[in-house]
């Protein structure tokens, strides 16, 4: 299952992307929320929030090591398996890393248009890498809680 959300979560990253650059030049701002909510088109060389610019090589690495570690965790545990919001977080983590990786290899740089204009400009990728890092992140302490019980 983690799997078909990854798919699923890459197709909506990269269709998003498109769609934008169809839409939008570079820099250029459409507000859908004025003052709240804009799609702004961005071109990111760097990590989250557009730190490291330029570090390209360092990010492809990190990436792939994680593309594997994620998919060594999928595919090694048959408990993991039966665990839908386990999947669900690796599924949007693999899903997020793959779209933007896709951008850095393809483009030399990640494309990123939503912009709440409190908060540096992002992703559907990013916003599927956060939501699976939290989920992954509450399991793991919900567990570990239990443990401790």
């Amino acid at each position: 299952m983690a799997f078909i959300i990854a798919i699923f979560v890459f197709f909506l990253d990269q269709l998003s992307k498109y769609l934008i650059l169809q839409n939008l030049k570079l820099r250029e701002s459409i507000p859908v929320v004025d003052n709240i909510f804009h799609l702004t088109l961005v071109y990111n060389k760097g990590a989250a929030f557009g730190i490291f610019q330029n570090g390209i090589n360092i990010f492809i690495i990190a990436a792939l090591i994680a593309i594997g570690v994620i998919i060594f965790d999928i595919t090694g545990s048959k408990r993991k398996d039966k665990d839908l919001f386990y999947n669900l977080a690796l599924g949007l983590v693999l899903g997020g890393i793959l779209g933007n990786l896709f951008d850095r290899i393809y483009l030399g740089y990640v494309i990123d248009f939503l912009d709440f204009r409190i908060w540096p400009v992002f992703n559907v990728a990013d916003s599927a890498i956060t939501i699976g890092a939290l989920l992954l992140g509450y399991l793991i302490l919900r567990k570990d809680a239990k443990a401790k019980a």
